[in-house]
């Protein structure tokens, strides 16, 4: 019996697959985030390490002398490095390496010509071209925009925010939830408000956590915080768009298979401004990013 190894790695998670010629899933392996922008190439490599060993060590238990005929990995980072590092780890298997987006797509789109919007922690449009192959829009950080994301939303939130305490705009439950979440309480003013969130030992995370925030109060149809998600989350279909446009210059965007993937995008409020904007139908995608691996390892030559 012949196995397949399929991995789906993150800045939080990395979780394997150890799935037979079917697809028929055998084993699964959790660990910590692989990202070596974020844990440092010598972690994500020992993490990754780590899952494959452990992958084919449940492969020898299910049939002794077995082979692992394909090893596929779907992660978070530095494309050249991820390419060097899994060349080493292959072991005789037909090593493949891609983005992390490459899964989820493929859960949108279900192998078809399509797009996909991502927005959680960071964001990203995929795209599969006519001719199958595939692009990736976006997705480029924080610190140079990545609309849709939780960093984005958070962002946005406190810029109003400080505005609100300054003085040049309105009051609002935004500028309250910007100001709440230092826990500096109800005086606190602009400035200080300004020092907690660059101080702060992980800025990043504090601006990101303002996100549910932000997307409660849209839900409850504040127009303040409604307007913000819309700005953000119309950014990233404008990126979509600018995708469609240039892979499917022919085709009715009407007719183009498009979906939303992530807490963010799924969010009710998200979705109601994506729609009043988007001229193609946006469904949820649905299973987790493990199952599009599975997929894709099933569809391997």
């Amino acid at each position: 019996m012949n196995f397949r190894i399929g991995i789906d790695g993150g800045a939080t998670k990395t979780e394997g697959l150890l799935v037979d010629a079917a697809g028929a899933i055998v084993a699964r392996e959790l660990a910590g985030g692989c990202n070596p922008n974020v844990a440092g190439p010598d972690a994500a490599r020992a993490v990754v390490a780590g899952v494959i060993a452990a992958l084919r060590t449940h492969a020898a238990a299910r049939s002794p002398g077995a082979a692992v005929t394909h090893l596929h990995l779907y992660a978070a980072g530095n494309r050249p490095y991820w390419r060097e590092t899994m060349a080493g780890l292959g072991g005789g298997a037909q090593v493949f390496t891609a983005d992390d987006s490459h899964p989820v797509l493929e859960l949108a789109t279900d192998g078809a010509p399509g797009l996909v919007l991502h927005g959680g922690t960071g964001s990203f449009v995929a795209a599969r071209a006519p001719d199958g192959s595939i692009h990736y829009a976006g997705g480029i950080g924080w610190r140079f925009g990545d609309p849709g994301s939780g960093y984005d939303l958070g962002r946005r939130a406190i810029g109003r925010g400080l505005l609100e305490l300054q003085g040049w705009q309105p009051a609002s439950p935004v500028g309250a939830a910007v100001r709440d979440h230092t826990g500096l309480g109800a005086t606190a003013d602009a400035g200080s408000v300004t020092r907690w969130y660059y101080q702060h030992a992980e800025p990043n995370r504090q601006v990101a956590a303002l996100a549910p925030a932000l997307l409660a109060l849209a839900g409850t149809g504040d127009p303040i915080a409604t307007g913000l998600v819309a700005a953000s989350a119309g950014d990233l279909l404008e990126i979509a768009l600018g995708v469609a446009a240039q892979l499917f210059p022919n085709r009715p965007l009407a007719s183009l298979r498009v979906g939303i993937s992530g807490p963010i995008l799924q969010h009710p409020a998200v979705q109601a401004a994506l729609r009043d904007r988007a001229p193609f139908a946006l469904r949820p995608v649905e299973g987790t990013p493990i199952e599009g691996v599975r997929r894709l390892l099933v569809r391997a030559a």
